[in-house]
């Protein structure tokens, strides 16, 4: 293996293949007697009991092989990407040490880009963060959005204005640092925390689009929103992040009676097909990033390739 490489990243949209492909390299370069290991950077994989709508493996889907950054957060704590960066670093010093590929994984732009590039956040203040939770529970989240949208229009482009917690964050930042020129943006000529390859996934939008509107059937299928009533006693309900992660949100609702089950689906799939084109959008800023054809059987060979095998 190319020696300078310590990570493989594996990115792209949701509903891509990326964790199967991650399973095929790791069994490829188990062949070659190289170990492997995958750390998940999905920011909603990180919660325990969140899998059918997050698509997370279950253990026996994982084919033996190590996997890290899975179920380790409660539904009740807030994402931050800061905590997850020196979690999935201290994990990536972990794998290298032994001697293992750390393959990183996942579809969470700003989670990839943390671990990967080095990466500064902006400002925090918990008194201001709570003043405008509930402007938001009182307000709404259009009135917050187009509060963004008037103070800071190029941060408010690239944030979804159904995604409230990331209006909220940018608030946030643009009443503590008073601008909000770093919030989820790469650095212009972005540095690597260590040595890695990239590739991303990519598919035709039709297919894709039409592949992630049946994955949101089969999630309902599958038995969601039970899941999502079993997380309720564990607080989800509660969870500033969990409880407005895209399906779960919209279970919720139906949960509650403000939604019916097919207006819980549609907006599911419209929002997921929304996340999707934005996931393109960031990777698409990765100058070094190898793109493949979602699904090809000739993927694994390329990635052995680009990493020098």
């Amino acid at each position: 293996m190319n020696a300078s490489a310590h990570i493989l990243a594996i990115v792209g949209a949701t509903g891509t293949g990326k964790s199967d492909l991650s399973l095929d390299i790791a069994g490829a370069l188990a062949a070659r007697g190289m170990g492997a290991e995958i750390v998940n950077a999905d920011a909603m994989q990180l919660y325990a009991g969140m899998d059918i709508g997050t698509a997370k493996l279950s253990v026996s889907e994982r084919r033996g092989i190590p996997h890290h950054m899975l179920d380790v957060w409660d539904v009740t704590r807030e994402a931050a990407v800061a905590d997850y960066q020196a979690q999935a670093r201290e994990v990536i010093e972990e794998i290298t040490s032994r001697g293992n590929v750390a393959i990183l994984v996942g579809g969470s732009g700003l989670y990839v880009s943390s671990v990967l590039f080095d990466f500064e956040f902006p400002g925090h203040d918990d008194v201001v963060r709570e003043r405008l939770e509930a402007e938001l529970a009182e307000l709404g989240p259009g009135i917050l959005f187009q509060r963004l949208q008037q103070s800071a229009p190029e941060a408010a482009a690239r944030i979804d204005e159904h995604n409230s917690r990331r209006v909220v964050r940018a608030l946030e930042v643009l009443e503590v640092t008073g601008n909000t020129a770093a919030l989820g943006t790469l650095p212009e000529e972005p540095v690597y925390w260590k040595p890695a390859v990239i590739v991303g996934l990519q598919e035709e939008r039709d297919i894709l689009t039409s592949r992630l509107d049946h994955r949101v059937l089969k999630m309902w299928e599958q038995g969601l929103v039970d899941e999502v009533k079993g997380l309720i006693p564990a607080g989800i309900e509660r969870g500033v992040t969990a409880g407005r992660a895209i399906g779960y949100a919209q279970a919720l609702a139906q949960i509650a009676g403000t939604m019916s089950e097919a207006e819980a689906i549609e907006q599911t799939q419209s929002i997921t097909r929304r996340y999707a084109r934005r996931q393109v959008s960031w990777f698409k800023r990765y100058a070094d990033l190898q793109w493949l054809p979602a699904g090809d059987k000739q993927n694994v060979a390329h990635v052995l390739a680009a990493l020098s095998l």
